[in-house]
């Protein structure tokens, strides 16, 4: 979808405690144009999640999608959530949308996609929930 000369791409960044990956896509999502993630970028796997690896991720995709047309993007930033996982985003998000932004690439609205349980099953802790 072009509007003032701008070709817009979706990217999806699933950043929790353990890694980022960034996913690049057109407006329709129906294609892939980039994917990178944190363990792509960085050799221990203590550093995947790190906000240093999120930025080289967000780097290697930009210039991958920026290759095939991309001059902006809508942001969708994702936390494992659902039933068990956290609901707020790991340390590479933050790092990810800057990196994005810097390269060069337009941003446009940023939304939270991550999936929010309605029922479902129990939540683990017991009765009496997590005694710390």
């Amino acid at each position: 979808m072009r509007r003032d000369n701008i070709c817009w791409g979706i990217a999806h960044i699933y950043s929790s405690y353990n890694n980022t990956i960034i996913h690049i896509t057109d407006i329709t999502n129906t294609e892939t144009l980039a994917m990178s993630s944190g363990g792509q970028v960085v050799k221990s796997h203590r550093l995947e999640s790190s906000p240093t690896a999120a930025m080289m991720a967000a780097k290697r995709a930009a210039e991958t999608a920026m290759d095939k047309g991309i001059t902006g993007v809508h942001i969708k930033i994702r936390a494992p959530g659902g039933h068990n996982g956290p609901m707020t985003p790991g340390p590479g998000a933050q790092a990810a949308i800057r990196a994005l932004s810097r390269i060069g690439l337009r941003i446009g609205f940023i939304e939270d996609v991550t999936p929010i349980p309605h029922g479902g099953c129990r939540k683990k802790g017991g009765r009496r929930g997590r005694r710390v």
